[in-house]
């Protein structure tokens, strides 16, 4: 097999995974909701 070849069969297979890592991601991770506080000083706001 050409060295050429090779490199883009071995591409198209690194793009195959990571394209099933993310869409899998995507559909089977259910994210968690939960509340968040955020303090801000009172120094810079309302100038």
């Amino acid at each position: 097999m050409p060295t050429l070849t090779r490199l883009i069969l071995v591409l198209i297979i690194l793009g195959g995974l990571g394209y099933g890592a993310v869409y899998s991601l995507a559909n089977l991770v259910e994210p968690r909701e939960r509340e968040i506080t955020v303090r801000i000083k009172k120094d810079g706001f309302g100038r």
